[in-house]
């Protein structure tokens, strides 16, 4: 028995970890960044002990859960870099971005904060927002981006982009994808007016 128990803790202890992760990743994402940790806790059906334990702040936590979203969007301006057409990559990454953050408002929420702690997830995030300056730089110079676009913009995109509310995350990815598109065609420099996708019928918001 004494031989097993210290294994037998390690496994807990991993599995109370990545419980609370798949339950802060879920929450977040239905209910971004304003959500108690003992919240978090309680749908991890852990102790708010054991929750601070392995994450002592709601940063750590933040910065642990969207780890892997941040991965994928550092990917994503890769291969828009990697697309010998600097405006056809500068467009799918808008495009790419835009529907990964419909998915989840969290990580938008995430992406947009201060976490002077979280060294790592702001390498990241600098590493990823110096590789979109670089594409959108090309884009200019290929004629194809307005010259007074700043890498900034797309920070007032994604919040805005993450304020859509609809019935489905279907509804959703669609109506980020349609909110894309007209966002593209007011940063072209060509006149050029493609159709856009689909409209998506949003719900109104109910005053009570």
């Amino acid at each position: 028995m004494t031989t097993r128990l210290p294994h037998s803790l390690r496994s807990d202890a991993r599995d109370n970890r990545e419980r609370i992760l798949a339950v802060a990743r879920t929450t977040f994402a239905e209910r971004g960044l304003d959500v108690a940790m003992r919240e978090i806790a309680r749908r991890a059906d852990v102790g708010p002990a054991t929750l601070y334990r392995h994450f002592p702040t709601k940063e750590a936590l933040v910065t642990e859960a969207f780890g892997e979203q941040m991965r994928a969007c550092t990917s994503l301006v890769d291969e828009g870099l990697a697309d010998p057409d600097p405006w056809r990559g500068f467009c799918l990454v808008v495009e790419k971005v835009c529907e990964l953050h419909a998915q989840d408002r969290g990580f938008t929420a995430a992406l947009v904060s201060a976490f002077p702690r979280a060294i790592d997830f702001a390498a990241n995030r600098e590493q990823a927002w110096g590789k979109f300056a670089e594409l959108a730089r090309r884009a200019k110079a290929a004629g194809g981006l307005r010259p007074d676009f700043v890498p900034d913009d797309l920070i007032m995109v994604l919040m805005a982009n993450s304020g859509i509310r609809t019935t489905s995350p279907t509804a959703a990815v669609a109506a980020s994808r349609r909110f894309a598109a007209l966002l593209i065609q007011g940063m072209r420099t060509q006149p050029a007016i493609p159709p856009l996708p689909p409209p998506v019928r949003l719900p109104l918001t109910v005053v009570t």
